[in-house]
């Protein structure tokens, strides 16, 4: 039996939404968006870093994560400041570092309950074949 690679990519893509809107709505509980608070996990593993690199860790255009930087620097979760030439660096705030780690508690158990069908071999085996898929990224 051969699988059929449209119906294999629609099922990695209902399983994102999913994910995504549930994490969404779950991260509203802290005050922040998903894609708020992956690009403060973004600034949290590479502190200093460019918009322009945030923006590729969190796939997302330089323009879309100027504008949410400037959102999450308006609210005092980040701090932004001159770097070398025009780069602008990025770092947390105490506000942004609390903010995340209340994330985190929530996160963990939204994904507990997510990947709850899946046995730790299957998450396992799930795990490998996303890298495998993903290894050129």
């Amino acid at each position: 039996m051969t699988t059929d690679p449209e119906v294999l990519g629609q099922a990695i893509k209902r399983a994102q939404y999913r994910h995504h809107r549930t994490m969404d709505v779950a991260l509203r509980q802290v005050g922040v968006s998903l894609v708020q608070w992956d690009a403060l996990r973004a600034i949290e593993r590479m502190p200093g870093a460019s918009g322009h690199d945030l923006a590729v860790v969190t796939f997302q255009s330089d323009q879309a994560f100027g504008t949410l930087a400037n959102r999450l620097d308006d609210r005092g979760l980040i701090a932004r400041s001159a770097g070398h030439g025009r780069r602008i660096e990025h770092t947390l705030t105490d506000e942004g570092r609390q903010v995340l780690t209340d994330g985190h508690a929530v996160a963990g158990g939204v994904l507990d309950e997510l990947l709850s069908p899946l046995c730790e071999d299957d998450r396992a085996t799930l795990l490998r074949l996303l890298q495998t898929l993903t290894r050129s990224d």
